[in-house]
């Protein structure tokens, strides 16, 4: 229903972190990108089955990836209105299907090149611009926001978007069409979710 980020975007700037083995300059952004990335290079190119590779990605992505701020952004201005119930149950299905939306594509990265080509501060963070290569695909120009203490994945651009911006705007349309009502949208995450299955 949602087209929750471009599977092939989000998925790039995962296994961009994934791949990652070198930066432009040490930065806390960098070497965030660095260790995470080393945790999850040796997952996702190992040889391990698929089930065994996505749960073992899900509680990398839990600590490396701000979830819940991601959420809360997406939900934009319905944010202040929902109940806390609400809240609550939109950040928990939320979670859900950006989780599943990740590793369901994992097993398609392997043998992928990758390379820090520039940081610089940003409001938001620091931004990290690295360069994506998979054999035989074109070459993807990714950027990804570092921000907070701990340092988290808070944002990721691909083909020149911001991935939780388009999501606000798809969010937000939804909302709009039905009266601003929260509820509407859990459901229609948790019917996203039983397709899934």
């Amino acid at each position: 229903m949602f087209n929750v980020f471009s599977r092939r975007t989000i998925l790039g700037a995962v296994v961009s972190l994934a791949v990652a083995t070198g930066a432009a300059h040490a930065s806390t952004a960098t070497d965030f990108v660095n260790s995470f990335g080393g945790r999850l290079a040796a997952v996702v190119n190992s040889g391990k089955s698929l089930d065994e590779k996505k749960k073992e990605v899900l509680p990398l992505l839990k600590e490396n990836v701000d979830i819940t701020g991601i959420g809360r952004y997406c939900l934009g201005k319905y944010w202040r209105t929902a109940t806390p119930a609400q809240r609550d149950k939109y950040i928990s299905l939320f979670d859900q299907v950006l989780v599943n939306t990740i590793t369901d594509q994992i097993g398609n990265y392997q043998g992928v090149s990758f390379r820090v080509t520039t940081t610089s501060t940003t409001p938001e963070g620091e931004r990290v611009n690295a360069l994506i290569d998979r054999p035989g695909q074109p070459e993807v120009n990714m950027q990804l926001i570092i921000g907070g203490n701990p340092p988290k994945v808070v944002d990721m651009y691909g083909e020149g978007a911001s991935l939780r911006m388009n999501q606000r705007g798809d969010y937000s349309s939804y909302l709009a069409r039905h009266n601003g009502d929260v509820d509407a949208l859990n459901a229609a995450l948790e019917r996203q979710l039983i397709h899934h299955q």
